[in-house]
């Protein structure tokens, strides 16, 4: 006798829609940026140095960058050139804890979020700016 057994695959998961690319030093920042975001329904990735952003922008379709101002001992307000030369239309925000300083004068970003945040201010912020993206673009 013969048993057929069929075994039937879960239904589908709802694979996240936007990616996102959080590039900061501190591996607890990232870490609960990523958390957070994920729960949100985005797909992360992270990036502690700015050779890795480089390497997971190149690599990845990325939907929004939430960036440092300081990545160890590079600046990230530099980085936000080479995000726009290579990513046109990406957002970026800017995590600081220095909101005011005259360095980010003049920084051509999308959103500031000042450290410490909350996590409402980054979901939010983050999803304001693909919406805002897909708003424009349609």
């Amino acid at each position: 006798m013969k048993i057929e057994v069929r075994v039937q695959s879960p239904p589908a998961v709802d694979l996240p829609s936007h990616s996102v690319l959080v590039v900061d030093d501190d591996a607890a920042i990232r870490f609960l940026c990523r958390v957070n975001l994920e729960l949100d329904g985005w797909a992360v990735h992270e990036a502690g140095t700015l050779e890795k952003a480089r390497q997971t922008l190149a690599a990845n379709p990325i939907d929004v960058v939430v960036l440092d101002v300081h990545v160890g001992a590079d600046s990230g307000i530099d980085f936000i050139a080479e995000v726009r030369e290579l990513n046109p239309g990406v957002p970026v925000v800017l995590l600081t804890g220095s909101v005011g300083s005259p360095e980010l004068e003049g920084v051509d970003v999308d959103a500031v979020i000042s450290k410490p945040f909350t996590l409402d201010q980054l979901t939010g912020t983050v999803g304001r700016l693909v919406a805002r993206g897909g708003a424009e673009a349609g």
